[in-house]
Formats: C-alpha cells, structure tokens, sequence
C-alpha cells in the first residue's frame, strides 16, 4: 500500500507508579516504526508522566540536535504521539485534537497500564514519497556515485 495512509498508532506501557515503561509508535498499514531512532524513547524511560508532559519541543531539539529536517520531523511525531497520549491517559481532552487524536483503549493489570492510541495524519502534510519509491532513488544515487573501472 502506497504511504499515503500515515495513520499511525502509539502503545504507551506505564509501570504501576505511572513511570514509562516503553512506548511503541508505528504506521497502521504496515506496522512500520515511526522514528525509533530519536533517541526520545530512551530518554523518557523511567520518567514519570507529569515529567514526560513537561518536556518541551524546543528542549528536546537542543537536545538531539536533529541533522535534518526528516529527523526533526520524526522527533517531533514521537513527542507529540506521547504526549497526547499521556494527556488522555491524565484526563486532559483540553489539550488534545479530538479530530486527530482517538484514544482506543486503557487497560490496567498488576504490572501497570497500558495506553492505546490512534493518530490522524496532519492536515498540512509534507509530500509522502513511499518506501519503495524512496529506496529506488538511493538505489539509483548509489549507482550514480560508483566509480567507473572500465577504463
């Protein structure tokens, strides 16, 4: 399926005293990992949910110094799925796009809870190049930037 679906989901695991556990946030499709590579899951880890609700945005980019744009953006999807989920979570609606943002389920067992959470792609989305698309066009560079050996 083309990347133009980014509908995307976020799975939040909270340990009994409300402190991350981990977080899993990838596209609906094709269950794809969005971002991963931030730095941010880590850096929440064991962080309680009032702590993780105050991190700012700019923070986190003085931060991770992000080296583009797409890493920016992908940091930016991280912190804000997390975020919005934890503001459900915290009964918070106020604070959350309802037309974007649709919490799926809170369950709770002994080892604490867990959050469930939908997201809707922006309105103003940047040009969806797909996967494979993309993969061809480093593929091509590639070829591109080899060395010619025939003399």
């Amino acid at each position: 399926m083309p990347c133009k679906d980014t509908t995307s989901r976020i799975t939040v695991r909270l340990d009994g005293a409300d402190r991350l556990v981990d977080f899993d946030f990838s596209k609906i499709t094709c269950n794809k990992e969005i971002g991963g590579e931030t730095g941010y899951k880590g850096y929440c880890a064991g962080k309680s949910v009032d702590e993780i609700s105050r991190i700012d945005f700019a923070d986190l980019l003085d931060r991770f110094g992000p080296e583009n744009t797409e890493e920016q953006f992908f940091l930016y999807l991280e912190w804000d799925a997390l975020r919005t989920a934890l503001a459900q979570y915290r009964g918070r609606d106020e604070e959350v796009d309802a037309g974007r943002y649709q919490l799926a389920s809170i369950s709770y067992d002994e080892n604490g809870a867990e959050i469930c959470q939908v997201i809707r792609p922006p309105a103003d989305l940047p040009k969806i190049v797909s996967c494979a698309v993309r993969a061809r066009q480093q593929d091509a560079g590639n070829l591109s930037k080899t060395p010619n050996t025939n003399g």
